[in-house]
């Protein structure tokens, strides 16, 4: 089972990124199970949102506190060390950034990707909403689901600017900055 974290704040689009992610999962034969936490449904406001997937039905019913996974929308939300604290060895990082990994000394025992993922939503026309930016990220840096799956799961869920949406998540596959363990390697 893989379990996720994204951290978010109200408008990014962190929570329909977790139901998109949950769709292709299952599109491509999948168990997801999705669901968020948050306080006042407003702008700005901090927003999680969790994602199990397994290859079986998944019976399990609680938060996610140590997660494989953690998608971070807005940096300002968490610090290096909770983060590292939060994930399982061996986890897997994305995060909404213009930062270099340089600045991410803590976080370099995990893999991590690295996307600055609200210019690329605002050349799409987008806004400040930049879920399907971070989702064409998450694609590229796990290799779990396939870029084609992914943009059918964005095509079935994102119900205006389908083609912006799907520019977003192309043109983040194409720029997301990877870095393996201890920054052995760049792609």
């Amino acid at each position: 089972m893989i379990e996720i974290k994204f951290r978010g704040r109200g408008g990014q689009g962190a929570v329909i990124a977790s139901e998109i992610l949950g769709r292709a999962f299952f599109l491509e034969g999948k168990y997801p199970q999705c669901f968020s936490v948050f306080g006042g449904e407003r702008r700005g406001a901090p927003v999680f949102s969790f994602l199990r997937v397994d290859d079986e039905p998944i019976l399990l019913k609680c938060q996610i506190k140590h997660p494989d996974q953690v998608i971070i929308f807005d940096l300002s939300l968490a610090g290096e060390m909770e983060i590292s604290r939060e994930l399982k060895q061996g986890g897997i990082i994305l995060i909404n950034t213009s930062r270099e990994i340089g600045s991410f000394k803590e976080l370099r025992a995990f893999k991590m990707g690295l996307i600055h993922a609200g210019p690329i939503a605002r050349k799409a026309g987008l806004g400040d909403t930049y879920n399907t930016a971070m989702l064409g990220a998450y694609v590229r840096l796990t290799n779990l689901v396939n870029l084609g799956t992914m943009i059918e799961a964005i095509k079935a869920m994102v119900p205006s600017k389908v083609k912006a949406n799907i520019e977003a998540a192309q043109e983040a596959y194409q720029q997301t900055k990877i870095y393996e363990v201890a920054g052995i390697s760049l792609s």
